[in-house]
């Protein structure tokens, strides 16, 4: 772990895993680090850049926004592969916000991610480790090689991600109402199960 805690420290991308998928990342707090991560992916810069962390207690490195419904969330799918968009820091780099403001963020399910997140004391990016139009992957030889020559640092080591669908990523419309942008491994029924209303 040390040498990907040095590499997110240096402003480097490293490769790591993810309860679903491997993920492309870097220190978030850290604009040409992310300016980094969206040159190798390929990725619209457009496209915000989706952030992990290592507990409930990080996300005030994220948001100052603590609605309700947002504890409720985390408590009843956090850790896990629930990304829920946030009103962003404004002192966080723009390449992890909307035109509105927002950026994604969960707790990691997987116990390495959510460490790194923890020992960084930082959100830290977590984009698939993917090159632009080429499939996400969740074991590590089928790592694109090219994409591993440009990161700074890489993690191989099982737990390996469990594969399947990516994180299923919403917005809070107001209490206990949802929108689902990305329905993914956390499913629309699972939302509702747990007594909240959900817009597609």
């Amino acid at each position: 772990m040390q040498n990907l805690i040095k590499a997110l420290t240096e402003g480097d991308t490293i490769v790591y895993p993810t309860e679903t998928l491997y993920a492309l990342g870097c220190d978030a707090t850290k604009e040409a680090a992310c300016n980094k991560v969206i040159e190798i992916k390929n990725r619209p810069k457009a496209k915000p850049l989706p952030l992990i962390i290592g507990g409930v207690d990080m996300l005030g490195l994220v948001t100052d926004d603590r609605p309700q419904v947002l504890q409720e969330l985390a408590s009843s799918f956090w850790p896990g592969p629930l990304s829920i968009l946030v009103k962003a820091l404004p002192e966080l780099p723009a390449s992890l916000s909307d035109d509105d403001g927002f950026t994604s963020v969960r707790w990691s399910g997987h116990p390495f991610a959510a460490e790194l997140s923890r020992r960084l004391r930082k959100p830290i990016v977590s984009t698939s480790a993917n090159l632009s139009g080429k499939p996400p992957v969740a074991h590590p030889e089928d790592l694109d090689s090219r994409l591993l020559d440009l990161a700074g640092a890489a993690y191989f080591d099982p737990p390996w991600p469990k594969g399947g669908k990516p994180s299923t990523v919403i917005r809070i419309l107001s209490f206990n109402r949802l929108e689902v942008l990305r329905e993914g491994a956390v499913s629309v029924k699972m939302l509702c199960d747990k007594g909240f209303s959900v817009t597609l």
